[in-house]
């Protein structure tokens, strides 16, 4: 498990990765150590097959998405691992994978609220003027324009 937990730490080694463990998001090394002081959660260890105990915490997999906002507004990047097959009926190791990636631009359909407008915006800068695109995320209404460096 630890094995598979490090391949995925390897594909999104800038995200902090929740890796499901039945009813738990658990986190492992520096990771955990992350999301035990962010969250002030307790910071545990496990033995893993190497000399010292593996840092570890974890949280109830109902109570995810509040965890992950906190981390995203903060500025993190989530990589939410789940079990991709039934436990009971699998044979050996569950098959597990990153089913999400939660950036401090992506909403979560569980905290999104009509009232309140999401934004993300883009400004590129090339040789004759500036291009500013901004896009409201809940109704995907988008906005461009280019500004002339030329106007004089």
């Amino acid at each position: 498990m630890m094995n598979h937990y490090l391949e995925i730490k390897e594909r999104h080694p800038d995200a902090i990765v929740f890796y499901r463990l039945g009813d738990f998001y658990e986190m492992f090394f520096e990771d955990a150590k992350t999301a035990s002081n962010e969250l002030d959660l307790v910071l545990t260890g496990r033995s893993a097959g190497v000399e010292e105990r593996v840092p570890m915490c974890g949280i109830p997999f109902h109570a995810a998405s509040g965890y992950i906002q906190r981390l995203i507004q903060k500025g993190y990047k989530v990589a939410i691992v789940e079990q991709l097959e039934d436990p009971a009926l699998a044979k050996g190791l569950v098959k597990r994978d990153v089913i999400k990636v939660v950036t401090p631009g992506t909403i979560m359909e569980e905290s999104s609220d009509e009232k309140t407008s999401v934004y993300i915006a883009s400004l590129y800068d090339f040789q004759y003027g500036l291009a500013i695109v901004l896009c409201e995320m809940t109704t995907g209404e988008l906005r461009a324009q280019i500004i002339d460096k030329q106007v004089k």
